[in-house]
C-alpha cells in the first residue's frame, strides 16, 4: 500500500486494514462507530506502542465526527453539530479547573484559519470569574490565545503556549488546529478530537515543536479539522478510484509540495470555526447552551 499522508487516526486505521489484507484486527487498536444526533461518530483507541507505531499516531483516544449535515444546511444543523462535538469532547477533559484554549494557525491563510476562528467564537471567562465572582463564579475559568505562526511573530506557537501555561497554570490545554486528510471526502466536514497532543503545522508538513503533556506540564487535548490533502496523496486516491491503483507515492515526485483545499473553503472554515468555538465553550462550561452563547458572543 502506497503511503498516504493523514492526520486522522480513523484514516490511518483504514489504511492499515487496506494494507494488512488478511489481518482481521490490529492488537492494541479498538474502533467503535455510532450515530449521535444524526452525525456519524467513530472512536479509535490506540493502547499499545506497537499499534501506535503501526498507525503512526501516539497512543490515545481519537474521536472523529462527520459533519456533512452542517454542509447541507440541515434543520438545526449548527446547534446539533456544536452539541455533538461538545458532548464528545467533554468526557476527555478534566471535569474541573481552569482551561487554556490555544488557536493554532495563520490568519492570513484560509485553510489554516480554523484555530484562530475557534478562539474568536469562544466564550472566555477567566477575567469574569476573577473580577465579578458574584455573577460568574459558577463558570469554569477559560483563557484563550491565538499565537500566530513563526513567520509572522518570530516565536514558535509552542513557546507561547509554554509561557502561558507556566503563568496561568491551567488544569488542561486545548489546542485547535488545521489537519491534513487522505481524502477529499473529509475536507472541511470532519472534526477529530484527541487526548494525544498535537504537532503544530503537521497538516501541511511544516512540523514544529509538539504541544503535549511533556512539553507543557499539563494534559493537552486537540480539536482538529482537515482542510487540505497533499498532492501526492490526492493523486493516489484518484488513481485508485479510476481503477488504476498500484502507483507508489515515490512515482509522483513533487506532489508533496502541493496542497489541495475545497473551492468553498472560506465558507466552510467560517462555519466550522464557529461550531468549534461554541462546542468548546459548552464542553468547558456544560451549563451554557447555544442560545446563551449567541446572546453573549454576538
Amino acid at each position: 500500500m502506497a503511503q498516504r499522508r493523514t492526520d486522522l487516526a480513523v484514516e490511518a486505521h483504514q489504511l492499515w486494514r487496506e494494507g494488512a489484507r488478511d489481518a482481521a484486527s490490529l492488537p492494541g487498536v479498538r474502533s467503535e462507530e455510532e450515530d449521535r444526533d444524526g452525525f456519524p461518530v467513530t472512536t479509535v483507541t490506540i493502547s499499545s506502542p506497537e499499534a501506535a507505531q503501526a498507525l503512526g499516531k501516539p497512543e490515545g483516544t481519537y474521536v472523529t465526527i462527520e459533519l456533512d449535515g452542517l454542509l447541507r444546511r440541515e434543520e438545526n444543523a449548527f446547534q446539533r453539530a456544536a452539541g455533538v462535538v461538545a458532548a464528545a469532547l467533554r468526557p476527555l477533559l478534566p471535569q474541573a479547573g481552569p482551561a487554556l484554549v490555544v488557536g493554532l494557525g495563520n490568519r492570513a491563510v484560509t485553510p489554516d484559519l480554523i484555530g484562530p476562528l475557534a478562539v474568536d467564537h469562544l466564550l472566555v471567562t477567566r477575567h469574569l470569574v476573577e473580577q465579578v465572582p458574584e455573577h460568574f463564579g459558577d463558570l469554569r475559568p477559560v483563557a484563550a490565545a491565538a499565537p500566530g505562526v513563526l513567520a509572522t511573530t518570530g516565536m514558535e506557537s509552542s513557546l507561547v503556549a509554554q509561557a502561558l501555561s507556566q503563568r496561568l497554570r491551567p488544569a488542561c490545554v486545548v489546542a485547535v488546529d488545521a489537519l491534513a486528510s487522505r481524502s477529499l471526502d473529509r475536507l472541511c466536514r470532519t472534526v477529530q478530537l484527541s487526548d494525544a497532543g498535537v504537532v503544530p503545522g503537521s497538516g501541511v508538513g511544516n512540523h514544529r515543536a509538539a504541544l503535549d503533556r511533556e512539553s507543557l506540564g499539563v494534559p493537552v487535548f486537540t480539536v482538529g479539522v482537515p482542510t487540505v490533502v497533499d498532492g501526492a496523496t490526492l493523486a493516489l486516491d484518484l488513481l485508485e478510484r479510476a481503477g488504476r491503483g498500484g502507483t507508489q507515492r515515490s512515482g509522483l515526485p513533487g506532489g508533496e509540495d502541493f496542497f489541495v483545499t475545497p473551492r468553498e473553503v472560506d465558507q466552510r472554515v467560517a462555519d466550522l470555526g464557529k461550531v468549534l468555538g461554541y462546542a468548546l465553550s459548552m464542553a468547558l462550561n456544560p451549563s451554557l447552551t447555544v442560545e446563551d452563547l449567541t446572546m453573549l458572543l454576538e
